[in-house]
């Protein structure tokens, strides 16, 4: 009877054991096919939306990154629809598993060029270039590149947000703060700003921060940067702008909270 008891423990300590170190970042592998062709699919984009950590598929059409069970990856890849699975124990304990994505019709959208008819006269002509008040910033990391960037006078902007609790982009920070705190993951993670730095849809941000398109771009523009900024910068420089824009949120929410104590 007791060694019986004795058995029961050890059996009880070694699944607590081996519940706890399921709960640790390990990694995980799997190869991404297509659902029509079961060819594998190389440069799949894949983030670990838990983690703050992103990878892509190899030639093969595999990946590996790190997780854990529960941890959330979101697959994306131009042409096909975009999914999100879920990291299972029988994931981490059977190794390389197969994904498959799902082709989607893309759609391009009708654009316009409005050529220019010049007359010669420089006077005349000069009127017809569209004037845009953009400055020029840098991208900390990305060295000898300029973007256009809208005012820089960023903290008016974020000042009146502070004071005025109906404000969008006080309730924008003021209600997502944890997801706010990954963008400073977010940008150290070089496999995510490779990434972002060649998409202009959004789609990956959207999904680390668990805001809309629409809100995202709000953000920005209540950030003070232009609209030729919104509808040009790719992924990254928005990433960098909404980053610096929270930070002089917190440093201006810290003051006021002080100003509000004190009185």
């Amino acid at each position: 009877m007791r060694l019986y008891a004795v058995f029961i423990l050890l059996l009880m300590s070694f699944l607590g054991f081996a519940q706890e170190d399921s709960n640790e970042p390990t990694r995980v592998q799997a190869t991404i096919i297509s659902s029509t062709t079961k060819s594998p699919l190389a440069e799949v984009n894949i983030v670990n939306l838990n983690q703050v950590i992103g990878t892509t598929t190899n030639d093969d059409g595999i990946f590996d990154i790190r997780a854990k069970v529960n941890d959330t990856l979101h697959l994306s890849y131009l042409g096909y629809k975009s999914i999100k699975v879920r990291v299972t124990n029988d994931w981490i304990k059977f190794g390389n598993t197969e994904i498959e994505m799902t082709d989607e019709a893309l759609a391009l959208e009708e654009v316009v060029v409005n050529q220019l008819q010049l007359t010669g006269y420089l006077e005349v002509d000069i009127k017809q270039i569209p004037i845009t008040s953009n400055n020029r910033y840098r991208i900390s990391g990305i060295p000898n590149q300029g973007y256009e960037g809208g005012q820089t006078n960023v903290v008016n902007k974020v000042l009146g947000a502070i004071f005025n609790p109906a404000d969008f982009l006080y309730k924008m920070f003021g209600k997502n703060p944890n997801q706010m705190r990954k963008l400073k993951d977010m940008k150290k993670d070089d496999e995510i700003r490779n990434q972002l730095s060649k998409r202009f849809d959004r789609e990956m941000l959207t999904v680390l921060l668990q805001v809309d398109k629409y809100d995202l771009d709000e953000i920005v523009n209540q950030c003070n940067y232009s609209r030729d900024f919104i509808r040009t910068a790719n992924d990254l420089q928005v990433l960098d702008a909404i980053s610096e824009c929270y930070e002089e949120y917190k440093v201006l929410n810290r003051n006021n909270e002080r100003k509000r104590n004190k009185s």
